[in-house]
């Protein structure tokens, strides 16, 4: 391939061009001694231009394209042609090949040094050059160069190191090379998950393969190992790491552990439950680094959140959030927590697991199996003079009936109720046994939550609704349609060509008056 070079040096380019002037260069270059940066980068850090400005500029002189790979559909397979190491070593990706040759996408393309070991690499096929910018690539790295090779390949060595046996040996587990291919096919399983952000992993054994499931957004992606006697070394690799009885395959087990995975923390929380060819794993992944939401950023409505902060300066009372499982509640009652959590306040938690560890916080971990139960440590607490109670759930009418009389002898109590809406969750606390005048002097507060997908912000297009849309919303909301526009994600790399990135809470607040009382 022949490349263009250039005839001048780029910071004397880009001053004869009037992009940059003769000082900012100087500044640059500066700069660029103390920090051994390239001379592009200093000038984007310094914010003398912008990275956009600075490979459009760099494009138009090598006489290469400028390629938006965001609205680009990429074959993973075309991708990872360039081996990963590579890809992010010299800030390059594969997006097309016709056969004959293959269009790499650059963010820096004057990197002679780059584009010869790339070549060597794709070798015959001929390399047609394409700027591209930074933050472009490095999501599109995390997106197309997926973990699901590596499973692949870990899965079918530990199926060649375990033959046809479906027994794993116990004794010297940790010393075997079969072990070790174990850990690291966990490990590539765990990377691939943190990479994409999901937020549970499914392991299901079936009689010929292994489903791998898992949930990104609310919504699960599968994967499937042919091996289908890798299964038994998984479930029990993951009962050893969480403490579990590795004899019982006969009835469920719940766990726990933490591992760090791509410099995030990780805590899994593991269930485990006989299927027919074997043990179901289900892993729950909270991401202890990722910190906790403020409660501006949950969606929730600034004239809700001035009710609720309202409610939560109130002595005592009860503030419920109710929806289905995974409709975010957990989440908001953190938020709660988080604003609340001050010196000045003894709180304690009772949850069933404790998902976040907030500092200053007194958590309860319930423990059944050795009648730690919500109702039992629920009378101890209010023995250690708290201020504000959270209960991970109302699960039954002892649990209910102490959090009413906590909330009636000045204490604030947060918990959660599932409901499918606001209205109905006074009623259910009657229907679990509670007297109608505890629920009527106790009730504050209560907050019916969704979680919504949000469209990919990257690919959103205008929409223009169907009837069938017109219709459902007129009859959902009295607000003049013709007023407002539309759009849908029309599906992208950063989405995974499903149009939604994200989720958003959909919120209804009911306060408890007088005359509701």
């Amino acid at each position: 391939m022949a490349k263009v070079k250039l005839r001048m040096r780029l910071g004397d380019l880009l001053v004869h061009e009037n992009i940059i002037s003769e000082p900012q260069l100087m500044d640059a270059l500066a700069s660029q001694k103390i920090s051994g940066k390239k001379l592009g980068a200093a000038l984007i850090d310094l914010g003398h231009l912008t990275e956009t400005q600075l490979l459009t500029f760099l494009a138009q002189q090598l006489n290469v394209e400028f390629v938006d790979i965001s609205q680009h559909k990429i074959d993973p397979k075309t991708a990872q042609q360039l081996p990963e190491v590579h890809a992010r070593r010299h800030r390059a990706l594969v997006i097309d090949d016709d056969g004959m040759k293959v269009t790499l996408a650059m963010n820096d393309p004057a990197d002679l040094n780059a584009v010869d070991a790339i070549e060597l690499l794709l070798s015959p096929k001929q390399v047609v050059l394409a700027a591209v910018t930074e933050t472009q690539l490095l999501e599109a790295f995390d997106q197309l160069y997926r973990r699901t090779q590596d499973i692949a390949a870990f899965a079918e060595q530990l199926s060649e190191e375990h033959g046809a046996n479906d027994e794993f040996e116990l004794v010297g587990l940790a010393e075997t090379g079969e072990d070790a291919t174990v850990v690291k096919l966990l490990q590539s399983i765990f990377e691939d998950a943190v990479q994409i952000k999901a937020s549970d992993i499914h392991i299901e054994p079936e009689e010929r393969l292994v489903r791998i499931r898992q949930r990104v957004d609310g919504v699960l992606q599968e994967s499937i190992l042919n091996e289908a006697n890798v299964a038994p070394a998984l479930v029990l690799r993951l009962k050893l790491m969480a403490s579990l009885d590795i004899s019982e395959k006969r009835l469920p087990q719940d766990g726990r552990f933490n591992i760090k995975v791509k410099g995030h923390s990780i805590d899994v929380r593991v269930s485990t439950m006989p299927v027919q060819f074997g043990e179901s794993v289900v892993m729950r992944l909270l991401d202890q680094s990722a910190g906790i939401l403020g409660m501006e950023n949950t969606g929730m409505p600034a004239h809700m959140q001035k009710k609720l902060r309202f409610q939560m300066t109130r002595p005592h009372g009860m503030i419920l959030v109710t929806g289905p499982t995974g409709s975010g509640k957990t989440t908001t009652l953190y938020c709660v927590l988080n604003e609340l959590n001050e010196p000045g306040k003894k709180i304690i938690t009772v949850e069933d697991p404790v998902e976040y560890r907030l500092p200053r916080i007194n958590q309860v971990q319930v423990a059944s199996k050795i009648g730690l139960d919500f109702s039992n440590v629920l009378r101890t607490t209010l023995r250690q003079d708290p201020d504000i109670l959270m209960i991970g759930e109302m699960r039954d009418h002892e649990t209910v009936e102490i959090g009413l009389r906590g909330a009636l002898t000045g204490h604030l109590v947060l918990s959660t109720l599932h409901t499918n809406d606001a209205i109905s969750s006074a009623l259910r606390l009657i229907d679990m046994g509670a007297a109608g005048y505890l629920v009527a002097s106790s009730l504050r507060a209560i907050i019916a939550q969704r979680l919504v997908r949000k469209n990919c912000q990257n690919c959103q297009a205008p929409h223009q609704l169907s009837q069938n849309e017109v219709n459902w919303l007129a009859h959902l909301t009295d607000i003049d349609l013709s007023l407002h526009s539309f759009t849908q994600g029309k599906g992208c790399q950063r989405c995974q060509q499903t149009g939604m990135t994200g989720r958003i809470g959909v919120f209804e607040f009911l306060e408890i008056d007088s005359d509701m009382a």
